[in-house]
């Protein structure tokens, strides 16, 4: 059995919108997100994450929470980041990048990050945790995996 440990990144603008990116594998919104690789830490990770899919260096300012999804042996750590450095420029994994007001992200958002996005506005300090059991992304985009 292997688990998947993901990251992803909150960031805001100064205008306190967030920054979403649109993916190229299905019509989604998301957060700038993906997976730890071997021996590194999720703080790492979504540093070198964030970097690669939208092209802004980060740095982590706090943990805002671990999401669960124990049917499908996922967790992920979400944290809320400032941008030191980059631009913002397109990937293979993201074809358009833009900043939303809460209020107005996009009805095809990921929404297993919208709730982390929810957690994020609050701006409590203590960090969530999540047992997430609604279908998944790629459940409700592709259908009932198998």
């Amino acid at each position: 059995m292997s688990f998947i440990i993901g990251v992803f990144a909150v960031i805001f603008d100064s205008a306190k919108r967030v920054l979403l990116c649109h993916r190229t594998d299905m019509d989604l919104w998301n957060l700038p997100s993906g997976a730890m690789e071997e021996g590194e830490t999720p703080w790492v990770a979504v540093v070198r994450e964030v970097e690669e899919e939208v092209g802004l260096v980060i740095e982590v300012e706090r943990l805002l929470g671990i999401y669960s999804r124990p049917d499908q042996n996922e967790v992920a750590f979400g944290f809320l980041c400032g941008v030191v450095g980059g631009s913002l420029r397109c990937s293979d994994e993201a074809d358009s990048i833009e900043y939303f007001e809460i209020d107005q992200i996009p009805r095809n958002t990921n929404h297993e990050q919208v709730e982390a996005l929810q957690d994020a506005a609050k701006q409590e300090l203590q960090a969530t945790l999540r047992l997430q059991t609604e279908p998944s992304p790629r459940e409700v985009y592709f259908g009932k995996l198998c």
